[in-house]
């Protein structure tokens, strides 16, 4: 797999061969669709490596994944060659979606981006991500979410993919239904904006890889979060469920877990969301596992707590039905007054656990 890129940063399109992809910014507290059918799918030999083990409530995949519960345990949401496999049907809802796919060294997989556009976003490893118009993006990648940015590639939708790991990966597919068909994109770690948010025990590590504004997409809003053992992010509790202009944007969201193990122990770490009055009322309190998932339709999210001696990692892939690709919030009225505290203490010195580099190689 060539590392080469030309000094703008983007990938090198070339010509296919024969045979031959929350967090949010503080707002202040304001007072008081129908789903398309499932894109086809082109499933060619896809060489995966081990999956997670499966969660004592396997869910079906002729129905909903949130009929039951909003907790996804690692293997789960597990469907085909996905380890993670989370469509509208599957949440019920409208917009976003999020696979996790995992190759063996030589792996290679295609699909089809059906009425979605997606991000390739290495977790682990590096891939090569060829689109059927003849453009073609080596992604570097990273040993893993903890070790330092990653570059990535954007599809279009309406497009079919191809995925292939020389020393194989695991490998983030962050999706959303959109209108739109944009070009096909590299977006290298160079020009990630990684930023510091909060302080004290609520310091956290935000990269703003497909932050509105960062990155152009049709509707998919995507970042990655890091809170070093200890710390609490996600907070104060925030929501965006409802479509209010200039105030909160109604974004559906999906929280994706890695966490990092310590002298040979597994990491655990805790999710809240409790109900906001809007739409299903949802309610969690999970202890959340490396390759968990939560489901965020409404309500106020917050705290993502890290346990002591365990960095957590959340990949947030969020879309809506706004006219606008807005990342409006709306703090929890009881908790909001937490920001006020920050300006007299400090960003936990452990940040940023890594920053984006200087320049592509």
């Amino acid at each position: 797999m060539s590392a080469e890129f030309p000094p703008n940063g983007r990938g090198r399109p070339r010509p296919a061969e024969a045979g031959t992809g929350p967090e949010a910014s503080p707002r202040p507290e304001a007072g008081p669709q129908p789903e398309a059918d499932p894109p086809p799918e082109a499933e060619p030999p896809t060489t995966s490596g081990p999956r997670p083990e499966a969660g004592t409530r396997p869910a079906a995949a002729d129905r909903p994944l949130a009929d039951s519960h909003f907790h996804l345990r690692a293997g789960e949401a597990a469907r085909g060659p996905y380890a993670v496999d989370i469509d509208p049907e599957r949440a019920g809802w409208g917009y976003s979606s999020l696979r996790v796919l995992e190759l063996a060294p030589g792996g290679h997989h295609a699909f089809d981006t059906g009425d979605s556009e997606w991000i390739v976003l290495p977790l682990s490893g590096g891939c090569t991500v060829v689109v059927d118009n003849g453009e073609e993006f080596e992604l570097l990648g990273r040993d893993s979410v903890f070790s330092g940015v990653t570059d990535f590639a954007y599809v279009p939708r309406d497009a079919q993919v191809g995925i292939a790991s020389d020393g194989g990966g695991r490998f983030a597919l962050a999706g959303a239904r959109c209108e739109l068909t944009l070009p096909a994109r590299y977006g290298a770690a160079s020009e990630v904006p990684v930023e510091l948010r909060g302080r004290g025990n609520c310091s956290r590590q935000v990269n703003n890889f497909a932050a509105a504004g960062t990155f152009e997409c049709d509707r998919l809003i995507a970042v990655e979060v890091l809170t070093p053992g200890g710390n609490w992010s996600s907070y104060p509790p925030h929501k965006h469920d409802e479509c209010r202009p200039g105030v909160e944007s109604e974004l559906e969201e999906i929280y994706y877990f890695e966490i990092a193990s310590a002298r040979g122990t597994e990491g655990v770490g805790y999710q809240r969301v409790s109900p906001s009055g809007q739409g299903r009322g949802t309610d969690v309190l999970a202890e959340v596992r490396g390759g968990d998932a939560v489901l965020i339709p409404d309500g106020w999210h917050g705290p993502s707590i890290a346990t002591p001696g365990h960095a957590m990692y959340y990949l947030n892939v969020m879309a809506g039905p706004g006219e606008e690709r807005e990342w409006l919030i709306c703090d929890h009225p009881e908790h909001g007054w937490i920001r006020d505290t920050w300006p007299d203490q400090p960003v936990d010195p452990r940040l940023p656990l890594y920053d984006a580099p200087v320049g592509d190689v």
